[in-house]
């Protein structure tokens, strides 16, 4: 699963091969320090976006094979030099976060696809691109594991993202499910917030194992560590299900007793069907 604060970075660094942990490590504090920028403290949100817009410059800079002082953009410079790592995913990622300070809703899952597109999948693509495995079909099964990763840290954080002003729940799901805004704001659990989120744990369910085959294609460690990433997923919307939705007062988190389980899943991985939900 995604590490520590920044649940859209799927590592397990104790899986990665030595060789690539210094690289991996620069990506993450860029894409950390950058998320803080975003989503962290009482900045006014024009202080945010400068922030963003000077990593941006760094990026640019970086282009321009100039290496930056500061450590966070001297490392990432290594890191995108020794392996050729496409600068544009690092711009994805920025234009999420920016994202994230000015657009508080999504009227379609489309809207918010576009979204995970910019804040989830380029994070996937840099590792292929690390392990020299992007490859189009990995690339699509990155890009699935990655989206599918974001929208269950989004499901399980409902009541956080509401706190901070934000709904990623698409408007038209609600909607559709007949659930109110206000109803968020309550933490009220009824039939039909359970409905609506079981269709969209079942969505990320099925995005997930439409990924999955990337897991058996990677050899080695790279692919025990997609497997591990792929079971950590499916693990959080399972504890989502149990309690019924209500991630109100039941945020959903893995557990010690579920390390072991989540390793003998990657361990001896079999697919599963994709079933897409059907509202």
């Amino acid at each position: 699963m995604p590490v520590e604060h920044y649940e859209n970075f799927p590592v397990a660094s104790w899986l990665l091969p030595q060789a690539l942990r210094t690289p991996v490590e620069a990506i993450y504090a860029f894409a950390r320090s950058a998320d803080d920028f975003a989503d962290e403290g009482d900045r006014p949100d024009a202080e945010r976006l400068a922030l963003l817009d000077g990593y941006a410059r760094n990026l640019d800079r970086i282009a321009r094979r100039e290496r930056p002082a500061d450590p966070v953009f001297s490392r990432l410079h290594d890191a995108i030099v020794a392996h050729d790592l496409p600068i544009g995913l690092f711009h994805d990622l920025l234009d999420a976060f920016r994202q994230d300070v000015t657009r508080k809703r999504y009227a379609t899952f489309d809207e918010l696809m576009d979204y995970c597109r910019r804040s989830a999948d380029p994070v996937g693509r840099l590792l292929l691109a690390l392990f020299r495995k992007d490859d189009p079909a990995n690339l699509r099964d990155s890009d699935a594991i990655c989206s599918s990763l974001q929208l269950i840290n989004h499901w399980q954080d409902v009541a956080v993202d509401w706190a901070k002003g934000r709904v990623y729940l698409p408007q038209e799901d609600l909607r559709r499910w007949g659930v109110e805004e206000s109803q968020v704001a309550e933490g009220r659990v009824d039939g039909a917030w359970r409905d609506l989120m079981r269709f969209e744990c079942q969505r990320a369910r099925a995005m997930m194992r439409s990924g999955a085959p990337l897991g058996t294609r990677l050899p080695g460690r790279m692919g025990l560590e997609i497997r591990a990433i792929s079971a950590g997923g499916l693990r959080i919307l399972d504890r989502i299900e149990a309690v019924e939705g209500d991630v109100f007062r039941h945020r959903p988190v893995l557990k010690a007793g579920d390390w072991a389980r989540i390793l003998w899943k990657a361990l001896f991985w079999r697919p599963a069907p994709v079933r897409m939900a059907a509202p």
